[in-house]
């Protein structure tokens, strides 16, 4: 009986929608393209890579019209579903008009998205908004505006932390794997991760931010532009910060000069689903917010946000983007704020996380693999070890699980470290049922471990 069950597929949820037949290139032709044409920087996932050639919703289809539960989202890019219908007719109409012009212009989109996401903003505060093309742009500009609004130099980031790949964000990235053996900008350094499951402190905040205080007085000379950190720690393996220390690590920042950016690009617009931004589970307010990825479900968007008073100081400073604000990218992300609105996405996300945690931690009661759940509402991460004493990542058997998961028509992807931790990032439209869907195909697949 448990061999049968563990043969049979698990099934997915109902779903109405039927793709179109795929006319274009077999899967064969498209692979064998891509290792002629494209940079070999560029990789997949799954032993056999997946051909997508239709999205609906939570959903995307391969070539033969086979549905599959994204959990990964584009890598935490979709927020609002595959093809939503307000998207694409925002897209058409805007298309109708111009597609793009640029910033020296006056023009209507860009002033509403800028409008609707100040409007986002914790209130009490004058807040001015500089869209640009991702979310590594965003916060090399951050680093930019902090340097020049306070005439300091280094900038202060964390160990497992991810910002990008233009040329400071990538030296603020902090995750083996992804740094590069060439030298980084000058003047980036690195604390200690206030990490609940690796954290070398344990779970004692003040030691960590005692970490942080003494590396800026021994390191930098005592004075800083800013401090970036993210809430919760994507590409580092999905880990939350210890509750309290970015409180108590603003106030050791501002003591040294410098200025508080919050990276926002994986963990804002409710994702998190108990509050709209990650900086907002912790009662600060930052005085620079960096975001991209969900806010325009995929179009390449990025955001800076910055208080009137910081921004000012960039008054006559040369920078210009070419792209950034493009009439139809403004649309898109406008259109992207509304619909989570409107469609209660954040109160979703407030419902399905909760139950796939609980779901999730329950699991690691069954399978010893399990070293550790994490995360909040629709960002979470479930860490694969090998020796639950020791923390050994379990590497391979990562990679396998998602290969099974895969055959079981889930999606999910991975990262940390040691690319052991199950990344689950969906788009904030999953449902309860979809949750169920993961949490027996994933019991199933541990077990095939």
């Amino acid at each position: 009986m448990l061999r049968r069950s563990l043969l049979r597929r698990v099934e997915l949820p109902p779903c109405d929608f039927v793709p179109p037949k795929h006319t274009g290139l077999s899967r064969a032709a498209v692979a064998e393209k891509r290792s002629k044409v494209m940079h070999p920087v560029s990789f997949t996932f799954y032993n056999e890579p997946l051909m997508v050639t239709q999205g609906h919703k939570q959903y995307l289809f391969d070539e033969t019209g086979r549905r599959y539960l994204d959990l990964f989202g584009g890598v935490t890019t979709v927020s609002v579903g595959h093809a939503h219908p307000r998207i694409s007719a925002a897209i058409k109409d805007q298309c109708d008009r111009f597609n793009h012009t640029t910033q020296l212009y006056l023009t209507e989109p860009v002033t509403e998205f800028c409008e609707l996401f100040a409007s986002k903003l914790p209130k009490g505060h004058d807040w001015v908004v500089h869209p640009v093309n991702s979310g590594s742009e965003a916060n090399d500009f951050a680093v930019l505006t902090a340097r020049v609004a306070t005439g300091n130099h280094p900038i202060v980031g964390l160990r497992r932390g991810y910002h990008g790949f233009t040329e400071n964000a990538r030296g603020l990235i902090a995750v083996p794997g992804w740094r590069h053996n060439i030298p980084a900008p000058p003047g980036l350094h690195h604390a200690i991760t206030p990490h609940p499951y690796h954290g070398v402190f344990g779970q004692d905040v003040d030691k960590y931010v005692q970490q942080l205080d003494e590396m800026i007085t021994y390191e930098t000379g005592g004075k800083i532009a800013a401090f970036i950190a993210e809430r919760i720690q994507g590409v580092g393996g999905a880990g939350a910060l210890l509750p309290g220390y970015l409180k108590k690590a603003y106030d050791v920042v501002k003591a040294h000069g410098g200025l508080y950016i919050s990276d926002e690009v994986q963990c804002g617009y409710g994702r998190l689903g108990t509050h709209y931004w990650g900086f907002e589970t912790e009662g600060i307010v930052p005085d620079i917010i960096t975001s991209a990825k969900s806010v325009a479900n995929g179009y390449p968007v990025g955001v800076v946000a910055c208080k009137r008073e910081i921004a000012e100081k960039m008054r006559g400073v040369s920078y210009f983007n070419t792209f950034g604000g493009g009439g139809v990218c403004m649309r898109v992300a406008t259109e992207t704020l509304r619909i989570i609105d409107d469609e209660g996405l954040q109160a979703n996300c407030a419902v399905v996380g909760p139950r796939l945690i609980d779901g999730m931690k329950k699991l690691a009661e069954k399978h010893e693999i399990i070293g550790d759940v994490r995360g909040m509402g629709c960002m979470v991460g479930m860490e694969l070890v090998t020796d639950r004493a020791a923390k050994t990542p379990a590497k391979d058997q990562t990679a396998k699980y998602m290969d099974l998961m895969k055959d079981e028509n889930i999606l999910v992807g991975k990262g940390g470290p040691g690319g052991n931790v199950v990344r689950l990032h969906p788009p904030m439209c999953i449902t309860t049922a979809d949750v169920d869907a993961f949490l027996a195909a994933t019991d199933k697949c541990l077990a095939k471990l």
